[in-house]
């Protein structure tokens, strides 16, 4: 399956991408070249590999779950930029 100019004209379109003629044909070589080497990977034997999910072993820390005190009120809304009565306070979003 091969990439022409006009498939790259309507993708360039899609992405609202201006591209002259030279360009065009510039970026439907470099897509054929990207689609050869998918074609070279789809012909690798991987009968027996188990899937590989991350490069690197990846391990959940979890803590206790233990209720702890609460901070202080005054302490949370000292550095707020704007508060009203014990609460933070934002314009109205709409």
């Amino acid at each position: 399956m091969g990439v022409d100019v006009e498939t790259i004209r309507h993708i360039a379109e899609l992405a609202r991408i201006k591209l002259d003629d030279e360009e065009l044909e510039e970026y439907a070589r470099h897509f054929q070249r990207v689609l050869e080497f998918f074609k070279a990977i789809d012909e690798v034997d991987v009968e027996g590999v188990e899937p590989m999910y991350h490069v690197i072993p990846t391990v959940n820390v979890f803590r206790e779950d233990t209720p702890e005190k609460p901070l202080d009120v005054e302490v949370v809304l000292k550095n707020a930029p704007k508060k009203k009565e014990k609460y933070f306070y934002s314009p109205p979003i709409v």
